[in-house]
This record gives structure tokens, C-alpha cells and sequence, in this order.
């Protein structure tokens, strides 16, 4: 499916204006969600808010924001009020200044959104993007979105001009207030660390090649549940406790041990099964090994138990409230 633009902005710097479009960059996918449910039932509860004061449930309708200035002590804001708190509505991202590419810290960085050219806007869209990369520099600019004022940093992707979110100086804590001891390390121990480092280094980070794997053992477990199948722990394996170890020859004995992580393309390729487990395609030069048919029993997939429910239950109410 085509990426559908969330909105038409003006990148300008100097007098020149770009005309662009803004798509994001990420989605979230992390995660296995749950609702809650009725214990005895089985339907799905619903959201609601309701005033300890007078213990009525009170609609959306009814709702208005407040600020609390102190101690249980709030200043009510009418919807119009509050749209003139906001700040002007602008479709232009200022460019205020270029650095270099690498002078952001990148615990600055916050959501991605990539730029494409609007109409009329490929020439000086191609030029910007060009020369930001041939110099190697980002830019710094300021981006009124959803009622506050951003800053972002503009660079030169793989492929075009990524948009980065910036976070505030107030929004960072520092490290300096966790109060890390910092011993001194001697030029043994530092160059057998620096020997590992370079056992373990990879040209750079192939997201391709890393699986959110918790996520997909709860899932394969989920289709477990969804079969019939009564999910049960793993066994606990005890852990030793915190030993006192010579640092040098711990570095030295990491050093003969192969690295835990295999080149991307050495790695078995995963893919679920029917009942949602995991299993490992064969490499180019392995013959899968040969098996006697078995005939199994279908496995219902997760949605059909949603089905079933619809079925035999009333239909979960929709929420009247936002998730927390």
C-alpha cells in the first residue's frame, strides 16, 4: 500500500522555499496487547470516567480541562480558551542554522518523519539534499506541529530528507546526577577490552537481521492457548550469584570464545508455522531432512476466537473514555 502523507509544509532556508510533504518515518509494533475482561462472562469491559465526588459516570460532553496550580487547587479552561493558548498554526519548517552532521547527541533525537518533494518542489528539494550530503551537515529548524513548537534537525538519508524531532534541554536528564565512579583501568586490562571490541565488530547495524523474539514466543504461546493448549512456565534456571573475578582474565577467556552474534547471512531464516511457532529454513547447501506425513488437525487462527465470542456474548461496548 502507498505511504499516504500526514501533511503539506515549506522547508525554507535563506530565501529559498522547498515545498515538501511530510510522511512518518516509523510505526509501532512492539508489544503483544491485551484487554481487560469480565472474569465471569468473558466480555470485554469498557472505559469510563467517573467523578468521586458524586460517583456519576460522566460523559465526554460533560468533560473540561484544568490546570492545577496547586494542591488539589485547578484553574478550569473553556475549549476556546485553550485554542487560543495554542500556538499560531504554521506550515513552514525555518531553517535556522547547519552544523555538522554528527554534532546533535543522538539522546536528543526523538520521532522520524521522512520529506518528499510537493509539486514544484523537486529541483530545489534535490538541491538541498545534495548539498547537505556532499558537506556532510544537518540542519537545525523550528516546526509549529499539534499545537506546540518543535525543534528539529533536517539531514540527508539514504534516499532523500529525514525529518528528526528534538528533544528540549529540560526533557534530557543528565547523567552527571547518577554519580558514576569512574576507577582507573590499566593499559592491559584497557587493551585486552579494546581486543574484544574489535572481536566483535560489525560494519554497522542491519535492523533486518534482528527479530523482536520475546514477542514471538508470546505469540506462539497465544496460539498455544487458541488450540486448546494449557499454556504452563518454563522451568527456572538458578542463577549464580555476583562473583568476585580476576577482570584480565575474564577479558582473556572472552577472547577465545566464538561471538555471540552470527553474521546476518549465516543466521537461519525464521517463519511462523500454523500454530504459530517458530521454524528454521534450511540453508542453500542442506537438504531438508525427509519426514513421514502426518495428518493433523486445523489450528484456529487468534481472530476466530473474537468470532466466537461475537457468537455466544454481547459485543464489547466501545469506550467512552482514553486509554490510559
Amino acid at each position: 500500500m502507498a505511504a499516504r502523507s500526514i501533511a503539506s509544509m515549506t522547508l525554507s532556508f535563506g530565501l529559498v522555499s522547498v515545498p515538501v510533504k511530510v510522511y512518518s518515518a516509523t510505526e509501532s509494533k512492539s508489544g503483544v496487547g491485551f484487554n481487560l475482561m469480565h472474569k465471569e462472562c468473558g466480555t470485554r469491559l469498557r472505559q469510563q470516567y467517573v467523578c468521586p465526588h458524586d460517583g456519576k459516570v460522566v460523559e465526554r460532553a460533560d468533560m473540561v480541562k484544568g490546570y492545577e496550580f496547586e494542591k488539589d487547587q485547578y484553574v478550569i479552561f473553556e475549549k476556546s480558551e485553550l485554542e487560543a493558548l495554542e500556538v499560531t498554526a504554521s506550515h513552514t519548517i525555518d531553517i535556522v542554522s547547519f552544523m555538522p552532521g554528527e554534532a546533535i547527541d543522538p539522546i536528543y533525537l526523538d520521532k522520524s518523519y521522512f520529506l518528499a518533494p510537493d509539486k514544484r518542489g523537486g529541483k530545489p528539494y534535490q538541491l538541498l539534499y545534495q548539498a547537505m550530503k556532499d558537506s556532510g551537515t544537518c540542519a537545525l529548524a523550528k516546526w509549529v506541529w499539534k499545537g506546540s513548537q518543535k525543534m528539529v534537525q533536517v539531514r540527508a538519508g539514504s534516499d532523500g530528507i529525514i525529518l528528526q524531532t528534538l528533544l528540549y534541554a529540560d526533557e534530557v536528564r543528565s547523567q552527571a546526577d547518577i554519580g558514576i565512579e569512574h576507577p582507573e583501568v590499566q593499559p592491559a586490562e584497557l587493551q585486552l577490552a579494546e581486543q574484544l571490541i574489535e572481536q566483535y565488530r560489525v560494519d554497522g547495524y542491519d535492523a533486518a537481521a534482528y527479530k523482536d523474539e520475546e514477542k514471538e514466543r508470546i505469540l506462539a504461546e497465544i496460539d498455544k492457548k487458541i488450540a486448546g493448549n494449557k499454556i504452563t512456565a518454563a522451568p527456572t534456571i538458578a542463577q549464580p550469584g555476583a562473583q568476585v573475578i580476576d577482570l584480565v582474565e575474564a577479558l582473556r577467556a572472552s577472547l577465545k570464545k566464538k561471538p555471540l552474534a552470527e553474521p546476518p547471512a549465516a543466521r537461519p531464516t525464521a517463519h511462523r508455522t500454523s500454530r504459530g511457532g517458530i521454524r528454521a529454513q534450511a540453508s542453500a547447501d542442506e537438504a531438508p531432512a525427509q519426514e513421514a506425513p502426518t495428518e493433523e488437525a486445523p489450528v484456529p487462527k487468534r481472530r476466530s476466537v473474537r468470532r466466537a465470542m461475537t457468537d455466544e456474548q454481547p459485543a464489547p461496548a466501545r469506550k467512552t473514555g482514553t486509554k490510559r
